[in-house]
Order: C-alpha cells, then structure tokens, then sequence
C-alpha cells in the first residue's frame, strides 16, 4: 500500500512501528485524530496474515475510534493497536511491559484497554510501564466488567429508536428478536423482560439459548430464523455484516437495535432499510456505553457518572434521527456526520485557542 498517500487521504496523524526482539513484540499504534483529546483505542493481538493487513486493520480501526468517541460526546481521539502474534500462544509479560515503555514515549497522545485477544492481566503489566491504559484491575481503579454497561446504553438506545418508529419509547408489550445471547446481551434482555418486552432469542450456543428461555419465557428460534420473525424490533447482538442482500429481504420489523459491531455488510445496505423504512440505530453509537464507561477511569471511576453519561446515549440516537431528517439521509451516514460536526467545531475553537496561546507566549518573550 502507499502508505503516505493512504494517510493523507484519511487524514492519519500518526503510525508508529514498535518491536522488542527479546519479547517478540510486533505491535502497530496507529492514532487517526487528537482534535478532541488524546486517542483512546484497545490493543488487538491477531495471527495476521502480513504486515501490510496489520497495518491497514490498525488505521481502519483506528478511525473507526475517532467517530465512535466523537459521537459518544468524549472528549477523546481515535486510535488503535494491533500486535502480530498468536494471543493463546506468544503472549509473555515482557512483551507487554515493552509495549508499555512505546505508549509511555507518546507522552499521552495515545491511551489503550483491551481488545480481542488481550485481557484485564495484560493491561496490568501495560500499566507497570505507563499510567495511559484503561480497563485494568479492579485495585488500580478499573470500571470492571463492561458489558453490563454496554447492554445499558443498548437499552436506551433502542427506547431512542422506539420513540422514532412507533411515536413512545415504551417497550411494554413490543415483541424484541435478539439474535446473540451473550453477556450484552443477556443484561440487555434483563432490561427489555423487566419493561414488559417479548423476546425472540436465537445462538448457536444452546445453553445461553436455553438461559434466556428459563429467566424471560423468551421463544428460541433457530439462527436462520432470527431475521424472518414477526417482531418490532431486531437486536443484533453477535456477529457483524449481518444486514446484507440475504436477510434484508426477510426483515418484517420497523426497528433495528442491537450491540454488535459492523452490523451493515455495506454501506448500501443501510441505504436499503433507510428506503424501506426501517429505523436504525447505528452501532457504533449505540453500543458505545463500554468505551463510555472505560473512559470515566481517566477522571478517577465513578460508576453513577458514568452511567448517567451512558444514558446519554438516548440523546445522542434523537440527534441522529433530527439530522437524518435534516439533511435527508440514512442514519448510517447522519452518525458521521454528527461526529465529524463535533469534531469540526472543537479544531474551529481550538485553533483559535493556540493561536491566542502563541501570541501569549511571543509577548512574554
């Protein structure tokens, strides 16, 4: 790839290559964009099939970050690292305190927590090295477990896209498909169980299936029906690219809600449920509680703020939806667009700010 080139047209700040030979450390630190604040992003640790794919899932994640963080209302940039190894078998503490010693070197323009393949017990050996690092143990100030939050935010954020599909927020009596039944989104069904919703579960583990049957009186389905079910909303709660050619077509919902990442296959797909119909509360907006939560660590973590702040996600899907209208456009696309607004308006009043701080500066002198 032409890396210059693909950075500039992205508008990248920053790759950073680190290796320690004696720990076996690859890693990737990739940060997109600090017009906000310093780049917060997890540390993925992945069997890449080259350097080439580590350093473009690094960028792509990377401004994935800025939008979700911006989005989210924090006061946070996007970044991302990847580390080129086998998490099950070339993980070892040296590598991870080298790793620290790299991020330390940024001087806090990069914060990391975990990711797919790292763990809390990585992050403590990160955090011997350096204080920029987020979702350690509970001794060090950590949130804990995230996914409690996330399904929270969830929640509010699908009552959001109630309130745009049927005119209330209420989920008494609306009949909710959750395809996954994993952590988030079994507190998920939690909430919608306590408000008077009937589930629909679909996993291809059995036993949270039957989980979610016991606590909720949910109806299980199998996986390949999940998205043909008579329901009002579809939660999905598991794998991405999941709104695609094959199962839009079977949709009969008026809402989708759900926690899983990268939920459109293509973007053409959010354009298809826009003309349909079908009200969308984009993913990364809607399952931002857990970076929410983990970002309330950096003011020293206090769970009542954060969760009053993850409850803000309710807002944050009504101003999509206002800009959708506005500007006539899928919400997919009003999602960017009010995380690049944000992120416009704060480089307005800062570069303004530091033009002012070196006028101040140049006087002193």
């Amino acid at each position: 790839m032409e890396l210059f080139k693909y950075m500039e047209t992205h508008d990248y700040e920053q790759l950073v290559i680190c290796q320690d030979k004696t720990s076996g450390l690859k890693a990737i630190i990739a940060i997109h964009d600090t017009t906000l604040g310093p780049a917060l992003g997890g540390t993925r640790m992945w069997t890449y099939a080259s350097e080439e794919e580590a350093i473009e899932d690094a960028l792509r994640l990377a401004k994935g970050m800025t939008y979700k963080n911006a989005a989210a209302g924090l006061n946070l940039g996007g970044g991302k690292t990847v580390i080129i190894g086998n998490p099950r078998t070339d993980k070892n503490d040296e590598m991870f305190r080298a790793f620290g010693r790299f991020i330390e070197g940024l001087n806090g323009r990069y914060i990391t927590a975990e990711d797919v393949g790292t763990t809390e017990a990585d992050m403590d050996l990160i955090h011997l090295e350096t204080d920029y690092v987020t979702g350690v143990s509970a001794e060090f100030g950590s949130s804990g477990n995230p996914s409690p939050v996330t399904a929270f935010g969830v929640y509010k954020g699908m009552k959001a896209a109630a309130k745009e599909a049927f005119g209330s927020d209420s989920l008494e009596g609306k009949t909710v498909a959750v395809q996954g039944v994993g952590n988030v989104a079994y507190t998920l069904c939690e909430y919608l169980h306590e408000e008077g919703a009937k589930l629909i579960v679909a996993d291809i583990n059995k036993e949270a299936v039957q989980r979610a049957v016991d606590a909720f009186g949910a109806v299980a389905v199998s996986t390949e029906e999940i998205y043909s079910q008579e329901a009002d909303i579809f939660a999905p709660c598991a794998l991405g690219a999941i709104i695609n050619d094959e199962t839009i077509p079977q949709l009969k919902v008026k809402v989708i809600a759900g926690s899983a990442n990268n939920q459109l296959k293509n973007p053409e797909h959010g354009d298809i449920i826009h003309e349909m119909g079908i009200v969308y509360a984009p993913d990364y907006v809607i399952n931002s509680g857990g970076v929410i939560n983990v970002a309330d660590e950096l003011d020293g973590y206090n769970r009542e703020r954060a969760l009053k702040r993850v409850a803000g996600i309710y807002d944050t899907i009504e101003k999509i939806f206002a800009i959708s209208k506005r500007d006539n456009i899928p919400t997919y696309v009003a999602a960017d667009r009010l995380a690049e607004e944000r992120i416009a308006r704060v480089a307005k009043s800062r570069s303004q700010f530091l033009q002012n701080e070196k006028s101040v500066l140049s006087n002193r002198k």
